[in-house]
């Protein structure tokens, strides 16, 4: 299996400390928050990994470079006329993504979050089902969720604005996807993967889970300071 690395955003909520440094590259206890995910998908042997960039990409890679020095190999998938968002920028990624070997399913993870997840643990993707997402309990920062998920049934919230919805989640991030989820899209358009992932659970191609691991979404300067601490 492939991963795929989001880390094109501007990062606007975390400015100042991203004006002049790209999100992931922002540092947890002395180490980048993308150099995390590649050591724990190393660690669980998935050593291709392809990285979108935008906003100040060249740092990136800069950094990382061919992931050799961290046992892995990566690729890029720039994007020079500015981010196309989550769906677009996978979208323009999908041939360095695939891998017939399992029918072009590759892992997604957010560069902007923190985790000690062991990614070997994540369950398989169904033969019936497009997409996997893992889900967190709500942060104080989304505390009314994305997503109901109860008897491992999951569900789109119909009414966000209700304040007593039961058994909501976030979603985490992390993810597992089939190429063909993203069928019939441009290529080159900015596309959010939000809608298109709640489009799916409403057609029933989608499973969870609920993680069981620290999680952090490092959103803005303060997570990222309370993180540190």
């Amino acid at each position: 299996m492939k991963a795929m690395i989001l880390a094109a955003g501007r990062g606007e909520r975390m400015r100042p400390l991203t004006d002049h440094c790209p999100k992931p590259l922002l540092r947890v206890a002395g180490i980048p928050l993308i150099e995390y995910h590649i050591n724990k998908l190393a660690q669980c042997g998935i050593t291709d990994i392809v990285i979108n960039y935008a906003w100040l990409g060249e740092m990136i890679v800069d950094y990382l470079g061919d992931g050799k020095k961290f046992g892995v190999n990566i690729s890029y998938s720039p994007e020079n006329t500015g981010a196309l968002e989550t769906a677009g920028g996978i979208i323009q990624a999908l041939p360095l993504l695939s891998n017939n070997n399992d029918n072009d399913i590759f892992m997604l993870i957010n560069g902007d979050i923190f985790t000690d997840i062991n990614f070997a643990n994540l369950p398989t993707l169904a033969k019936d089902r497009l997409a996997h997402i893992c889900l967190v309990n709500n942060p104080d920062h989304n505390i009314k969720g994305d997503f109901i998920f109860d008897n491992n049934q999951l569900t789109n919230i119909v009414n966000q604005s209700e304040s007593t919805q039961k058994n909501t989640y976030t979603f985490s991030g992390i993810s597992l996807f089939r190429a063909d989820f993203f069928k019939d899209k441009n290529t080159m358009s900015v596309l959010k993967l939000g809608p298109m992932i709640k489009s799916a659970v409403s057609d029933g191609k989608v499973s969870a889970s609920i993680l069981d691991c620290a999680w952090t979404d490092v959103g803005t300067p303060e997570r990222l300071a309370y993180l540190n601490r």
